[in-house]
């Protein structure tokens, strides 16, 4: 592990948008899905080094609802890569004293990845250290669509006056609704865009873009970020 103690004390919670398994695997000749596998290795090492530097949550994209569109076959083979990196990471987690959650219409994915999901987290739900959020089959839209939902349908019953309805109860019904807001945003592979990403909880997120793709995103570079995370001024809208 490359922990430097030089690097600054972290922020609380990291998301990242884990883009360029496919241009990796593109430039290198290989298939798509060779991007993807390559991708989780960056997972586990983020991870590690993220329990290391004391990060308290960490969000990645695992898998949008967009992606849905992609050919079947590599659906299918994402599908497979996430029962498998669940299968093969949990001793890893275990070891590192690291929560796994999830966000997302979880309901839509195949039943073996929510059973392979469901196992995970209930086997890790007692770790203390870091907390590794999943979104899978996530949308930021879809999210704040199905919180609104939620809002009507108690309003409906009589249960919610719509006049109390703030910021602050909206967030409590939002699928991060035990997540703090991210505090930095890392995107890989030079995309200059939110993708449908956490867009409530991001609105005072400090962004920093690599032009790194995400198989090549390792620990050195995750210290990097974090050093320039502590050179911005967070105002949150004030002066």
């Amino acid at each position: 592990m490359s922990t430097s103690p030089s690097v600054p004390a972290p922020p609380r919670h990291i998301a990242i948008i884990m883009d360029g398994n496919g241009r990796w695997a593109a430039s290198k000749g290989l298939p798509r899905i060779a991007g993807h596998e390559r991708g989780a290795e960056s997972v586990r090492t983020v991870t590690r080094e993220c329990a290391a530097l004391g990060v308290q949550f960490l969000t990645v994209y695992a898998f949008s609802t967009e992606n849905w569109k992609r050919p079947k076959t590599e659906v299918d083979a994402l599908m497979g890569l996430l029962e498998h990196f669940l299968h093969q990471e949990l001793p890893t987690l275990m070891a590192n004293n690291i929560r796994l959650r999830a966000i997302g219409r979880i309901h839509e994915l195949p039943p073996g990845c929510r059973q392979t999901l469901a196992d995970a987290i209930a086997k890790t739900a007692a770790n203390t250290a870091t907390t590794l959020v999943l979104a899978l089959n996530y949308s930021a839209r879809a999210e704040i669509v199905d919180a609104a939902r939620s809002l009507c349908t108690e309003a409906a019953a009589a249960r919610l006056d719509p006049a109390t309805i703030d910021d602050s109860l909206f967030a409590s019904h939002l699928y991060t609704r035990d997540l703090p807001d991210p505090d930095l945003l890392i995107r890989t592979s030079g995309e200059m865009r939110l993708s449908n990403f956490l867009l409530w909880q991001l609105s005072y997120t400090e962004i920093i873009v690599t032009q790194k793709p995400w198989p090549d995103f390792g620990p050195d570079d995750l210290h990097a970020a974090i050093t320039e995370f502590h050179t911005r001024e967070r105002r949150f809208g004030a002066l």
